[in-house]
């Protein structure tokens, strides 16, 4: 089992930056798959971003694609998400997940361990 703790949101004017943290404590952290979700009020939660294991490969929504970065330093046991040219739309609580098997990247469903989340708010 794996816990996972988020860190680093907070408020930012339209066209910034900030750069999400994911702790996992238990398990060393290279042998599970880790994601980045969201929830904005009213919405569904909703992909942004996933690292594989190694940290070799990435996948992003397309509403993300060319301003965010997923990455993972294994070593640290860290996986981090790197936003920019941030906008309003992107305002929601940001949410860490990890699962040593999943069956697909993108599904909320096919991660077992998630963070508390923390807020990111985008003023225009």
């Amino acid at each position: 089992q794996v816990h996972v703790v988020e860190s680093g949101g907070g408020l930012v004017q339209a066209g910034g930056s900030l750069r999400l943290s994911c702790a996992a404590s238990g398990r060393t952290s290279n042998t599970y798959d880790m994601g980045w979700f969201r929830q904005a009020p009213g919405k569904e939660r909703e992909f942004v971003a996933a690292i594989s294991k190694s940290g070799g490969t990435t996948y992003y929504a397309d509403s993300v694609k060319g301003r965010f970065t997923i990455s993972r330093d294994n070593a640290k046991n860290t996986v981090y998400l790197q936003m920019n040219i941030l906008k309003p739309e992107d305002t929601a609580i940001y949410y860490c997940a990890a699962d040593p098997r999943i069956y697909s990247r993108t599904a909320v469903s096919s991660y077992r361990y998630w963070g508390q989340g923390t807020q990111v708010t985008v003023s225009s």
